[in-house]
């Protein structure tokens, strides 16, 4: 996480003390965590006032806003947004709309979060749609994969959106100087695909100066190339793919090893190195998933993350804030 924070440039970070499934105890824990490496670090956490306030109360840069309306995971996202204003998620949004937080991080309802933050924070002007871009810890590199899940129903110009917001990240964020992006279908020929794929490809070609061309799902973790991207519905089946694979993986190569005397002999040589290909994979590092093109740093996390991923979601905010993302990509859309 040390290496997120590029300054020691002021910030301020609103957190969703309700985010997740853990909440707030591992929301807690992940702020504490967040502050003891960043001294320029301050946080506005929102949440119920039992649990906000006593927080606050004995720490000098967390401040506390009180809240009485949460929104579960499984409710409508958008409706909630509109009839409980006075949610965590709602108030956190609302807080960096009114400049009194500069980024707001949840680990609760990524609908809700998107909503809340495209309603309340407001789009950036001439971005069609946000997009939701997510860091794929791949063994080889990081590489950045935009929709995951914010439009299911796309046209070639949200497309090449993405593709622009998405190399504005990789490179501010993950430190890529010349990113590549690659355009995900189901074949490399420029006349694979469906007729919106076909058209974006064009677009892409026309108007991108670092378009690789198409990519195949095969390339994304073998980091081919640096931005794949595709419509919210596929890249959202594509990163849980990826996730439920990882997962089955790891638990079949654990059970394989614990199976007999020798697997068991032959687990304590391979064990650096598993431990290292797991933490190179590891989601925790990156923390959380931006929505780009909103008003505002927005950083959404898995409900299931632990304290690291939420410290380190709150420090990929607070990056996002201090290299002015959001500025550049407003700046990007006023030049289209």
């Amino acid at each position: 996480m040390e290496e997120l924070i590029q300054s020691q440039t002021p910030v301020c970070i609103c957190v969703d003390a309700l985010g997740g499934d853990n909440a707030p105890g591992v929301v807690l824990e992940g702020v504490d965590r967040a502050l003891a490496v960043d001294p320029a670090l301050s946080i506005i956490l929102t949440g119920p006032k039992e649990v906000v306030e006593p927080f606050a109360a004995t720490r000098p840069r967390v401040s506390a806003v009180a809240t009485t309306q949460f929104i579960d995971m499984d409710e409508h996202p958008a409706q909630a947004v509109r009839t409980k204003g006075d949610s965590s998620i709602v108030a956190g949004c609302r807080l960096v709309k009114e400049g009194r937080a500069q980024g707001f991080f949840s680990a609760g309802s990524t609908g809700a979060c998107m909503a809340a933050a495209t309603l309340v924070m407001g789009r950036i002007k001439g971005i069609a749609r946000p997009a939701i871009a997510t860091v794929i810890p791949s063994p080889v590199r990081p590489v950045v994969l935009t929709d995951v899940g914010a439009n299911a129903d796309c046209k070639p110009e949200y497309l090449l959106q993405f593709a622009q917001m998405g190399s504005l990240y990789a490179q501010h964020i993950l430190g890529i100087a010349k990113p590549r992006v690659a355009l995900l279908n189901i074949g490399e020929e420029e006349t694979k695909g469906s007729v919106m794929a076909q058209e974006s490809y064009a677009l892409m070609k026309e108007k991108l100066t670092n378009f690789a061309g198409n990519a195949e799902g095969r390339d994304i973790l073998a980091a081919t190339y640096d931005v794949f991207v595709t419509d919210g519905f596929t890249g959202n089946v594509v990163l849980k793919t990826i996730e439920g694979t990882s997962s089955v993986l790891f638990k079949t190569i654990k059970g394989i090893m614990v199976s007999s005397l020798a697997t068991k002999l032959a687990a304590l040589v391979l064990k650096p190195g598993l431990k290292k290909l797991m933490t190179q994979i590891d989601p925790d590092t990156t923390g959380g998933a931006p929505l780009l093109g909103v008003r505002g740093a927005c950083i959404i996390a898995h409900g299931s993350s632990n304290a690291e991923a939420i410290a380190n979601g709150i420090a990929a905010a607070s990056k996002t804030v201090r290299v002015d993302l959001v500025g550049m990509i407003a700046a990007m859309a006023a030049n289209d």
